[in-house]
């Protein structure tokens, strides 16, 4: 099995489902930067990304792990995609009178 090349932005997921971002990779330190989707920092050296096991994921469709409020505090339905009740892109114009 290989393992992935880290890249900024892209998401991974460690065995047991943790996942996380990679924000920043230092090359003259030998180090990655990853942010957890609860938004913890967390810095690795290059030998621990090699130990982590991680495989390449979708990013999270909820995008609240990191912020720090309840889903009811959202004032919205993350169900529903956005622009699913407007059928017509015009719409938006007409109601704006």
């Amino acid at each position: 099995m290989s393992l992935p090349i880290p890249a900024i932005g892209e998401w991974y997921r460690k065995p047991g489902g943790v996942l996380f971002e990679v924000i920043a990779i230092n090359d003259q330190d030998a180090t990655i930067d990853i942010q957890h989707f609860d938004g913890t920092v967390e810095e690795l050296d290059f030998a621990a990304w090699e130990d982590t096991e991680c495989q390449p994921a979708d990013p999270p469709e909820d995008y609240s792990g990191s912020l720090d409020i309840e889903r009811e505090d959202y004032n919205m339905d993350l169900e529903r995609p956005s622009g699913q009740d407007w059928k017509d892109p015009l719409e938006y114009l007409d109601r704006s009178e």
